[in-house]
């Protein structure tokens, strides 16, 4: 067993609260039954039951989670590769014309139980050094799962398995649900920000705040998404009252006037208050990210750095937001590579690799490397197999976690073989996944503040799994 395997495991809009909310949603509050069935529908009530208990920080620390979509399925066997020997004979002959040469793979300083190197594609040297300094990780062959499922469960058909496996619209939904057996609208990170949001001091700007505009993550029974553009340096105001001009002005106390005024229908009087509450969030927010200092870290000049940067920017100004818990979101769309993967994968990675060590570079600037952590995330990994000059749609595959609080150097889950038809092989060179997302989201809920109790909410399926009760964790991969 290699060194790196005896690491220490650790164990250790405006929100109502619930009691608010079942006192003001009667009938007669709200004044048509038909909205409160609306809000029924949208699972308002059940999300609110669901909770153990309401979020209430011992001692106010911050922290931040980071998810990044590589919306379209990144063909992650040739991201994180194994290098040495037999192991990368076996890569290679599975991958044919689309393995990756063994001299260009980045070393990683890890060996795993079965003697098996691993390498990463040569457009990630940043995530190399992050990896090599412990401050980064990669989970190995995870995907969507019902329950634990074997080679011969899934080959006879008699366990559950997720609906429309290897179709992008399901699988990018589970990932944001962690629900693979049926389609939900409800995201893990909405149902953590249904419980934790009431922690943060300001109940006026969602703890959840996307750089890529509405998503499932986000959304949970009463928490929903912020947005913000990097292409604007913040959040969006409405135009009609941001203007200076005469006629802008003209516009401007127009509007005003119509949104200031009480309106008797229900809609209409809920449309303008979302509008005003809509701007005066946009304020808020837009006062506070002035504020923030000045970064020495230097940011690459492409979307993703950029969002990565706004980010890191709203984290600066979280004493004058009044946050303890906020939740980013990015989705980094372009991986569905049927055809040139090897070109366009390797410029994409690129990106991906500087973005990563840009963004850590500023938590460590600020001093808040082990406060914020950050996750990939993928509809799922693809076929080993070449189509001719790509791959196609499959199951299992590779993510990667960062930050000082992750357990960095470190490849957790088992490496699966790459053999066409082996033990991981479930037909057409689609890998099982030995871990489940419910594991890899439990753990870093965990981490994020999400007491035992509440686990089962975030992730419904987490007792498939994870007795929430223990005093281990899932996997191992967060200091906790």
């Amino acid at each position: 067993m290699s060194k790196k395997h005896h690491h220490k495991n650790h164990n250790h809009k405006k929100q109502m609260t619930r009691r608010n909310f079942l006192g003001t949603a009667s009938c007669a509050a709200i004044g048509s039954t038909t909205f409160l069935s609306s809000l029924l529908n949208l699972g308002v009530a059940n999300s609110l039951a669901g909770m153990s208990q309401q979020y209430n920080p011992a001692n106010g620390n911050y922290k931040a989670m980071v998810c990044i979509l590589l919306a379209g399925g990144n063909d992650s066997f040739n991201m994180l590769v194994p290098r040495n020997g037999n192991h990368y004979t076996e890569y290679a002959n599975a991958r044919s014309n689309l393995a990756l040469p063994q001299g260009e793979l980045l070393p990683l300083n890890f060996t795993d139980t079965n003697g098996k190197q691993f390498g990463l594609h040569p457009s990630m040297p940043e995530v190399q050094t992050l990896f090599n300094n412990n401050k980064l990780s990669f989970i190995s062959n995870i995907g969507t799962l019902v329950e634990p499922t074997t080679k011969a469960q899934y080959l006879n058909n008699s366990v559950p398995l997720p609906v429309g496996l290897l179709s992008h619209a399901d699988q990018i939904q589970q990932w944001q649900t962690s629900i693979p057996q049926t389609r939900s609208s409800k995201g893990w990170g909405g149902r953590m920000a249904d419980i934790l949001q009431a922690g943060n001091a300001n109940q006026n700007i969602s703890m959840n705040i996307s750089l890529s505009g509405t998503n499932i993550f986000q959304v949970g029974g009463t928490a929903t998404e912020y947005a913000i553009r990097s292409s604007v340096g913040g959040s969006v105001g409405i135009n009609v009252l941001e203007g200076t001009s005469p006629l802008d002005m003209v516009l401007k106390n127009g509007a005003e006037s119509l949104l200031a005024q009480q309106y008797q229908d229900i809609y209409k009087s809920t449309f303008t208050n979302k509008i005003t509450h809509a701007q005066a969030n946009h304020e808020e927010f837009s006062a506070a990210i002035s504020q923030a200092p000045a970064l020495t870290t230097s940011f690459s000049n492409n979307t993703i750095s950029s969002n990565m940067e706004l980010i890191a920017k709203t984290i600066a100004v979280r004493n004058i937001l009044g946050v303890n818990r906020q939740t980013f979101f990015i989705n980094y769309g372009g991986w569905d590579h049927h055809d040139g993967v090897l070109d366009n994968q390797a410029g994409m990675l690129t990106v991906l690799s500087k973005a990563l060590s840009e963004f850590q570079a500023a938590m460590e600037e600020l001093g808040l490397a082990d406060c914020v952590t950050t996750f990939s995330i993928s509809d799922f990994g693809r076929t080993l197999t070449s189509n001719g000059n790509g791959s196609d749609h499959a199951w299992g595959g590779n993510v990667m976690v960062m930050g000082d609080s992750v357990n960095g150097g470190q490849i957790f889950g088992e490496y699966p073989s790459l053999a066409l038809d082996g033990n991981d092989d479930v037909g057409g060179a689609i890998l099982l996944p030995s871990i489940s997302t419910d594991a890899y989201f439990a753990e870093l809920s965990k981490w994020f503040g999400v007491s035992n109790g509440d686990l089962e909410y975030v992730l419904p399926n987490i007792t498939n799994f994870y007795d929430p009760n223990s005093s281990g964790l899932p996997i191992g991969f967060m200091n906790v």
